[in-house]
């Protein structure tokens, strides 16, 4: 059996690649480090903004004390064609106030769910990118994708 091969990058399209990967995936996997285990899991982002990811989550869940040991975190995206992106980053709680009830008023489960933006369950993560890295099916090799826009 003969190896795939994969469909050539236009390098000078790996932002709009990369971004269309993370735009087709709803429900990417958020991978944290548990002590020295790590630890991965489906998340649903509330916003996403070039490749700053914003992750509701509550504080009892186990993540939150994984997140607040250590916010270095993973996302993997993966589209129906198996082309996949990374963005590493570190999560931080989000305090911008307005920006919150954008989210809020842009995201009706959480409103139903949790009934006011200031319940005290409620934590959002914005997870700022320090790395984006694209992967085509079968190319065994990750490209760096330009955070700058200029790049």
């Amino acid at each position: 059996m003969s190896r795939p091969a994969p469909e050539p990058v236009d390098v000078s399209r790996l932002r709009e690649l990369a971004s269309a990967v993370v735009a087709a995936d709803r429900f990417p996997m958020l991978a944290t480090i548990d002590g020295d285990q790590p630890r991965v899991r489906p998340v649903s982002p509330v916003r996403t903004d070039g490749f700053t990811v914003y992750i509701a989550n509550l504080r009892s869940y186990h993540k939150t004390g994984e997140i607040a040991a250590n916010p270095n975190v993973e996302l993997c995206y993966l589209d129906d064609r198996h082309d996949q992106v990374r963005i590493t980053g570190r999560a931080e709680p989000l305090t911008d106030r307005p920006l919150l009830e954008q989210i809020w008023e842009d995201n009706p489960l959480l409103r139903q769910y949790l009934g006011s933006l200031d319940n005290p369950e409620l934590i959002v993560y914005r997870v700022e990118p320090l790395a984006v890295r694209f992967m085509r099916e079968w190319a065994l090799e990750y490209l760096e994708v330009p955070l700058n826009i200029d790049q």
